[in-house]
This record gives structure tokens, C-alpha cells and sequence, in this order.
């Protein structure tokens, strides 16, 4: 039997998943559209692809601080660089994992980033909880 404690605190970290998932979300969006405006313009995909991940990783750290774990840390730098290195962590993951499933064992381009995204958001959010906006 879970007591009281342990089901509020269940619920609130279902709540915080939840809320960093639509953020997540908008980070895909804000991404992409960045990559596609830039890619419009003649810009190298690449560069495209890593200017969107800079400013939609800025989008995450501003609502995930504000509203998912509500962090009151004074040193927002040291917040901000923490948050650019688990989310460029998992990006390298997800490019990585997108090969092998693409390249190596034949999964379809299209269902790739799906499985992707139900490996390294989870993991994105235990790093973001338990490192980048750690309370002390």
C-alpha cells in the first residue's frame, strides 16, 4: 500500500512529465520552423539544424525553469549550461539512435524519430530534474 506522501509525490512527478512534454513539443516546433525558414533562406542544413537547437534549448530553459520544476537556484548561468548539455546529450543520442535504426536495422525514416522520442525524453527529463534544475 502507498501512503499519502508517496502518492502526492507520484502525482506531482507525473505532472512535471506532462508539462515537460508539451514543452518539448514546442521546442520540436520552434525548432523546426527555425530550421525550415533557414533552410528557405540557402542556409546549410546543418547550421540550420544547430541554430534551431540552440534557440529551441533557450525556450526549454526558460519554461521548464518557470514553470516544470520551478527552480529558485541564483546562478542561472550555471542552470542554463546544464540544460545545454542534457539536452545536446540527448541530441547526439537521438542522431546516433536514428542511424542505427534507420541504416542498421531498417526502420522505417519515419517511425525512427518516433521510438527516438520514447527513449530520450524520459531520459531528458531525469536529467533535467535531477541535474540541470537540481534543488539543494
Amino acid at each position: 500500500m502507498v501512503n499519502r506522501e508517496t502518492q502526492k509525490n507520484i502525482k506531482e512527478l507525473i505532472k512535471q512529465f506532462i508539462k515537460f512534454g508539451i514543452i518539448g513539443v514546442s521546442n520540436t516546433c520552434i525548432s523546426l520552423v527555425i530550421y525550415y525558414i533557414l533552410i528557405w533562406f540557402n542556409c546549410n542544413y546543418i547550421i540550420a539544424n544547430i541554430i534551431g537547437f540552440l534557440i529551441s534549448t533557450l525556450n526549454a530553459y526558460y519554461w521548464n525553469n518557470k514553470y516544470v520544476f520551478k527552480n529558485t537556484n541564483e546562478n542561472k548561468l550555471k542552470v542554463i549550461i546544464k540544460v545545454y548539455i542534457s539536452y545536446g546529450v540527448t541530441f547526439v543520442m537521438s542522431t546516433c539512435l536514428l542511424y542505427v535504426f534507420v541504416d542498421i536495422l531498417k526502420i522505417s525514416k519515419y517511425i525512427a524519430p518516433l521510438i527516438n522520442l520514447c527513449i530520450t525524453v524520459p531520459l531528458n527529463f531525469i536529467i533535467n530534474k535531477l541535474w540541470a534544475f537540481k534543488q539543494r
